[in-house]
């Protein structure tokens, strides 16, 4: 309803009411304008008009964008009017480009899969042929090999009081190794040579006595010290084995457990003497056989029955060459 002649806002039109706001936004900006005017901050530019001399014809709003002029000063300028059509290419464009990245994404997960299932496929083709081929094979059966071909170690029996020492066939040798340990047939004992051992002195425990070979012939431990045919010869690169009773037979080494880290063991050939110092003494399983493997370099190995008359386990002496003569 119209108030003091005036029609009220919901009878104006919209073209009416953008003439009122224009006619506003005049009034401050012609009143802003003269306000700068009286504090010195607006300067005349030529063929630019004051706003009080703007044409009083109501045309489509504009916002006014500043410019700076040489001092400093802002003056208003007319933006520039846009073009007809210039929003709608625009969009076209940007749907263009939106459309060429989302083509190149796809593309590239494209190629990726493709690689990807290529390789699969080849692997699996692969495959295929590399298990035809093994089965084409006529492999053999793999089984292990032994240190060494023996199933126990050296000088085993059973002592019996005011009898004969008998051979240990049972007892402290695992049931499943007695075929092996009964079928087993030593060495035949070789030529006599002159780098072969002849007799073993130990200082330390008054060992001094004969060297023969084949330590597992139990006539020859009958004799004395006997060396392991196969092992190692005084004075070379390996291990040589020597083995001997404990309790019977002259008991030669009954006396391992009192040796000592560095106590000496000189073993003597036709030609020279071998001079082993001892590095460590153990006690081991009969079954411990690796104890007597081939070593890197010059070294002897001396193995007895343990303990004293009782002979369950085996005591070994490990020891190095140090000085030849």
């Amino acid at each position: 309803m119209a108030q003091n002649g005036k029609p009220s806002v919901d009878e104006l039109s919209i073209q009416e009411l953008e003439q009122l706001l224009y006619r506003k936004k005049r009034v401050a900006r012609r009143q802003r304008w003269q306000r700068l005017q009286e504090i010195g901050r607006v300067v005349e530019v030529p063929g630019l008009p004051a706003p009080d001399q703007q044409s009083t014809a109501v045309a489509p709003y504009r916002p006014i964008s500043p410019a700076r002029v040489g001092d400093g000063t802002i003056v208003g300028t007319a933006a520039a009017p846009a073009k007809p059509g210039t929003s709608w290419l625009r969009r076209v464009a940007n749907g263009l480009l939106l459309l060429v990245e989302v083509t190149a994404v796809v593309g590239l997960v494209t190629i990726f899969f493709n690689l990807w299932a290529t390789q699969h496929e080849l692997n699996q083709e692969l495959s295929q042929i590399q298990q035809a081929e093994v089965a084409g094979l006529a492999l053999p059966t793999p089984s292990p090999t032994p240190v060494i071909n023996l199933v126990v170690l050296p000088t085993g029996h059973r002592y019996i009081e005011g009898r004969s020492p008998e051979p240990v066939e049972s007892g402290d040798i695992p049931a499943h190794l007695l075929p092996a340990l009964q079928a087993y047939q030593p060495p035949p004992i070789p030529t006599p040579g002159p780098e072969q051992a002849r007799v073993i002195q130990i200082p330390a425990i008054g060992v001094n006595n004969a060297v023969v070979e084949g330590a597992y012939d139990w006539e020859q431990l009958k004799r004395g010290v006997a060396h392991h045919i196969g092992s190692a010869q005084p004075g070379q690169v390996g291990n040589m084995v020597l083995a001997a009773h404990n309790d019977v037979y002259g008991a030669i080494f009954r006396d391992l457990d009192q040796l000592s880290p560095g106590d000496e063991i000189i073993v003597q050939t036709n030609q020279r003497t071998y001079t082993y110092v001892v590095t460590k003494i153990d006690v081991v399983e009969p079954t411990a056989v690796e104890v007597m493997k081939t070593t890197d370099h010059a070294s002897a190995t001396l193995v007895s029955c343990f303990p004293y008359r009782i002979n369950t386990h085996r005591i070994v002496v490990f020891a190095d060459l140090v000085t030849d003569s």
